[in-house]
Formats: C-alpha cells, sequence, structure tokens
C-alpha cells in the first residue's frame, strides 16, 4: 500500500490510497460542475461532522474549507482511472489506549488474548489484514464505529547503518490521535522495508525506505502508547515504537508492568544486532564469531533471573535462529 494523508487533529483527513504513489497532486483539477457539487457536498458532511476537514467550516469560507474533501474527490477519480482501490480515513482525537506488545519481530495493538479472540476479532473488523501468504501489516477498523481497533507492524530485517539511522529527525512531536474509516471497505499495508534504531535501542523506527530520511516529517500520530504513524508529504511512510524492551511479551501475554533489567536492555540490543542485517547475513553464512555471539546471548538469556518473562520474549526472538543455525 502506497499510503496518502492529509494530516490534522483532530476531524482532518487522512487519505490512504492504495497503489497510489506520492505525489505533489493528485490527478487533474475537478470539471466546475463537479466541483461545485464537490463544495455543496462538503458543507452538508460538515454540519454532520464528517471527515474530511469538516472543522474548517468553523473558521474559513466554504470554498477554501471544502479542500480536504475536494482533494478526496480528485484522489478517487484518479484512483478510479489508475483502477486502484482507495481507503479514506480521518484523524481523531480518540487514540487506542491499548498496551503495545513486542514479540516475535512484530509489534501487537491489540485487546484479544488468545487465537481464537484474535480470529473472532478478525471477523468483526476490516481494514489490512492478512490474507493466505500475504503477509503485510495490519490495521484492524471497527464495523459499526469505523475506528481504529487494532494494529500490527513487522519489523523489516534491514537494519539502517547508523549514519543513517542519525538522519531520523526528532520533530514534530507525537500527538495523539485515532483514526476513522470513511467507509466499510479491505485495503492492503505493505510493511515497512527498513528499521532505523536509535542508539541504545531506545526507540524502533520503521520506514517504507530510506528515501523518507531526505526530507522532514509532517507528523506523528500516537495511535497507541509509544507507538505513532510516521506521516511525510500526506503520506503515511512508517511507525515508531519508544522504549521497545519495556513491550517484550511472548504471545498474547501482557507485558511485565515491571520496567526492564539493564540486561534485558543490552540483550536486546544483542539479538536484533543478530537477526538483522548485516549482522543475519553472517549467521546465515555461519561465520564463527557470529555464531560465538548468538550461543552467547542464547545462554545469557536462558541463565538470566531476572526480568525472567522478557528473557523468554528474546529468547523466541531469536529461536528459529538457534534452531537452524546453532550447531553447538
Amino acid at each position: 500500500m502506497a499510503g496518502r494523508l492529509r494530516s490534522g487533529f483532530p476531524g482532518d483527513s487522512l487519505a490512504s490510497a492504495v497503489d497510489v504513489p506520492t505525489e505533489r497532486r493528485i490527478g487533474e483539477p475537478l470539471p466546475t460542475d463537479e466541483y461545485d457539487k464537490g463544495v455543496r457536498a462538503a458543507q452538508k458532511r460538515a454540519d454532520e461532522e464528517i471527515s474530511p476537514g469538516y472543522d474548517h467550516f468553523k473558521t474559513k469560507h466554504a470554498e477554501r474549507a471544502a479542500g480536504d474533501y475536494l482533494l478526496s474527490l480528485q484522489l478517487l477519480k484518479e484512483a478510479r482511472r489508475r483502477t486502484c482501490d482507495v481507503l479514506l480515513i480521518g484523524v481523531t482525537d480518540k487514540p487506542l489506549h491499548i498496551t503495545p506488545r513486542l514479540t516475535s519481530a512484530s509489534v501487537r495493538v491489540a485487546e484479544y488474548a488468545d487465537v481464537v479472540e484474535r480470529e473472532r476479532f478478525l471477523v468483526d473488523t476490516f481494514g489490512s489484514q492478512e490474507w493466505l501468504w500475504d503477509a503485510p501489516d495490519t490495521l484492524g477498523f471497527d464495523r459499526a464505529s469505523r475506528e481504529l481497533v487494532s494494529a500490527e507492524f513487522r519489523m523489516p530485517e534491514e537494519a539502517a547503518s547508523a549514519e543513517d539511522s542519525a538522519r531520523l529527525a526528532l520533530t514534530p512531536a507525537v500527538r495523539p490521535g485515532g483514526l476513522r474509516a470513511d467507509e466499510i471497505r479491505g485495503f492492503r499495508q505493505k510493511m515497512c522495508t527498513v528499521l532505523c534504531r536509535a542508539p541504545g535501542d531506545a526507540v524502533l523506527t520503521c520506514l517504507r525506505d530510506l528515501d523518507v530520511l531526505d526530507e522532514p516529517l509532517e507528523a506523528r500520530i500516537g495511535i497507541a502508547p509509544d507507538v505513532a504513524l510516521l506521516v511525510q508529504h500526506g503520506t503515511v511512510v512508517g511507525w515508531s515504537l519508544t522504549d521497545p524492551a519495556r513491550y517484550l511479551t511472548t504471545g498474547y501475554a501482557d507485558p511485565d508492568p515491571n520496567p526492564p533489567s539493564p540486561a534485558t536492555r543490552r540483550l536486546l540490543t544483542e539479538c536484533l544486532d543478530l537477526i538483522t542485517m548485516p549482522g543475519i547475513e553472517d549467521v546465515v553464512d555461519g561465520e564463527p564469531a557470529a555464531l560465538a555471539r548468538l550461543r552467547a546471548a542464547d545462554e545469557a538469556l536462558r541463565t538470566q533471573r531476572e526480568d525472567r518473562h522478557r528473557a523468554d520474549a528474546l529468547l523466541a526472538l531469536i529461536a528459529t535462529y538457534v534452531e537452524d543455525y546453532g550447531n553447538w
């Protein structure tokens, strides 16, 4: 999914377009009759407080206030021309109050507690979801309210260099916000391709690609505690998790409410070094030094007495590599 967004808090719009490339404008200008009809429709939607952009009608002339809705019409028209599917999503002032879970190289924000609840939950929601062998990032919306109720993001194997990670801007500040779909429709949210790691892995940021680092971000939408979506040029270009060690857990269990131990934080960094590129390439190639590090991390986690639940989560994170390449 190549997402196109129009950001704002609250009530302004996020327009999320499947497979519509990021550009400065969207298609051709609307013909006069479609434009005038769009302004009238936007005014009617504003009276009912329907996104996108209804807040603008409180302070602006109708034609200017209708800009977000007119943009959404252009986007939909251009998407039809390109035979692309489109979902419009609005920003609300209601972020999720769900503790994120970092497990098996993915970040899950959802209330289900086991596989059975998850399957039932998926039936009652729509959005970007797994399908057969496809494994995109998932965003689940409630069918009744059309509001975001769950999210799951996968960490890519490729890690940016320390130099590239240092280019990631710390601004703007995260602003809490929820999401609300304009209609009930499925879409595909592609997983990010590169992981940026802050010093000490205090923050993990996953980006669409390294080109994102060439220009500033427009917004950081805090959809859940310590979880934010990154927006650039009206497009969702990544997500971030702050203090990932705190949210380490296994399966569907809630993270330990106590702070992570220093040993856990250190071993999280070691494990990420081993399972992301370039470190993972040395493990797969059987480089003795890399296998020795993998062996040492496995042993340290097995013998760690404090912060046991998070240690088990890190063991699960490297388990496949230990099984496949740890012939010791």
